[in-house]
């Protein structure tokens, strides 16, 4: 990647609740609110788990309350033909839409279940529907090729949804985006599938990288990195958490109201939330609606973001008065967090390579009553030479990263990455360690973080620079207050959280000092 790009992560682009993104995308739906990290959604709580053997329910479409533009199946076929053929970004192009079409409340729940539920399941209904097209996908439209998709998704994973409702709404679009012969061939296909259920299932001979792939919808070369990093097992698990609903989770501003308070307002107004395991500032939300809609956020006293992005900002551990770094810092999230750790006395340099990006942080410190944030613009590779040598007391280098640890969140990364692209951003990780290292007073703290469960870009990363810079070295020393977190064995001064350990993203977070000049 080129240096341009080293103020941002490819694994934090699209996304929310780690804060990460613009609050505006979660407002029509919780599914997604994914973060350098992020939160989820309450819609995707009823399906099934595996292709072959999960029997949990799915979505259900009610009684609309008005006639809208189109319908919830129209719109998803839409969505996901413009990422097929146009390399749309699967959040950005449902919430285009969804403004546009009126659905109702129902209806965008079921057009979000269809659009990202497809994505997750992919290759697994793409192996399916190879034994029913007689031409095969690949020779489909891809309107086509999504409409089938998304029937046979509500065929496996959605219960709720009658068979026969299925193939109906199917040949109908077919008939308004196509033709009869089109509308035929829908027909034909849907109705042999269903005759032939005992055929959609993974066998379970297969080699188990393979199986893996298939049963749980991952890239085959995926699996088989993983296998060698993690073992079968471990592997397994995390493509079997990367195709669960994420939680809905936010962080506490603490310089506005206490977590144990905000809670019992929240409760007393009808929404079901628990205290997080894992952050000090965290709240699970188990029920009620949008977050970012409530007055809550808009006053300031939460934040939407991952219970494993919060864990960021207390390995940085900012203490009032200091001097504090955040090299990669859009949309100003774990920045933000920062500043309420320090009660917002101190000063943080909130850098980011894009100016637009700049206003986010802005905004994100405005709405938080934060006003010990200074955002500025400018490429992390160039920090060196705008900072003198040891000018911060804390410096956190959220890293540009491939996202692998936010699948959950965002279905489309498994697609879209390869192992050119991991190999790449490990490159710009390793020079922008070497860049900000001599900013950093000796004594003080340096936080490595990224969302990606990759070796390469983590602990291998941190075990590399360690023996490059002897004036380094690794803090071995729990930095996290909540025992769940606290007994997490750490390698190197970091720790790997897969998305599995406590539903929450995949992060690793490393925390290093220097101790000499």
């Amino acid at each position: 990647m080129s240096g341009s790009q080293s103020g941002h992560s490819a694994g934090k682009e699209r996304m929310t609740a780690g804060g990460k993104a613009a609050a505006g995308s979660q407002s029509n739906h919780n599914r997604r609110q994914s973060g350098k990290g992020s939160s989820g959604s309450q819609s995707r709580t009823a399906r099934k788990g595996t292709a072959p053997t999960s029997s949990a329910k799915g979505s259900s479409t009610n009684a609309r309350v008005q006639k809208p533009k189109t319908s919830a199946r129209a719109l998803a076929v839409k969505v996901l033909s413009a990422v097929e053929q146009d390399g749309a970004y699967s959040n950005l192009e449902l919430n285009r839409r969804l403004k546009e079409a009126e659905l109702s409340s129902a209806d965008v729940g079921l057009a979000t279940e269809l659009v990202y539920g497809t994505i997750a399941r992919l290759n697994t209904l793409d192996y399916f529907l190879e034994r029913f097209v007689a031409k095969g996908t690949a020779k489909l439209q891809p309107w086509v090729r999504s409409l089938l998709r998304i029937s046979t998704y509500q065929l496996i994973y959605l219960d709720r949804i009658p068979e026969h409702a299925v193939v109906s709404e199917a040949v109908n679009l077919a008939k308004k985006l196509g033709h009869q012969g089109i509308s035929g061939m829908v027909n034909g296909v849907l109705r042999n599938m269903i005759r032939n259920k005992e055929q959609l299932h993974v066998p379970s001979d297969l080699p188990i990288a393979q199986r893996i792939s298939l049963e749980h919808s991952h890239p085959l070369w995926m699996v088989e990195r993983w296998i060698a990093q993690y073992g079968e097992e471990t592997t397994e698990a995390i493509c079997r958490a990367n195709n669960e609903p994420p939680a809905v989770s936010v962080r506490v501003n603490t310089t506005m109201i206490t977590r144990d308070k905000l809670m019992a307002e929240m409760s007393g107004a009808g929404a079901v939330v628990e205290a997080s395991l894992l952050s000090p500032d965290g709240i699970l939300v188990r029920s009620g609606g949008n977050m970012a809609l409530t007055s809550w956020y808009q006053e300031g006293l939460f934040s939407v973001q991952d219970e494993s992005s919060m864990l960021v900002a207390e390995a940085v551990a900012p203490e009032e008065g200091q001097n504090v770094l955040d090299c990669c810092a859009a949309p100003g999230g774990k920045t933000a967090h920062i500043a309420e750790k320090m009660q917002d006395r101190g000063h943080i340099v909130a850098n980011d390579v894009h100016a637009h990006k700049r206003e986010l942080i802005l905004n994100q410190a405005e709405r938080l009553g934060l006003s010990c944030i200074d955002a500025v613009t400018g490429d992390a590779l160039d920090l060196n030479k705008r900072y003198k040598e040891s000018s911060f007391d804390r410096i956190l280098l959220d890293a540009p990263c491939s996202g692998l640890g936010v699948i959950r969140r965002k279905p489309d990364v498994k697609w879209t990455k390869s192992v050119d692209d991991i190999e790449g951003i490990s490159s710009l990780q390793r020079e922008l360690l070497d860049r900000v290292a001599p900013l950093l007073k000796p004594g003080g703290i340096l936080v490595y973080s990224t969302c990606t469960i990759e070796s390469t870009e983590n602990e291998d990363m941190v075990a590399d620079f360690l023996g490059r810079h002897p004036e380094y070295q690794a803090i071995e020393t729990s930095a996290w207050s909540q025992p769940e977190v606290a007994n997490w064995k750490t390698v190197n001064g970091g720790i790997q959280i897969l998305p599995q350990h406590a539903d929450s993203d995949g992060f690793y977070i490393a925390r290093l000092t220097r101790i000499t000049d």
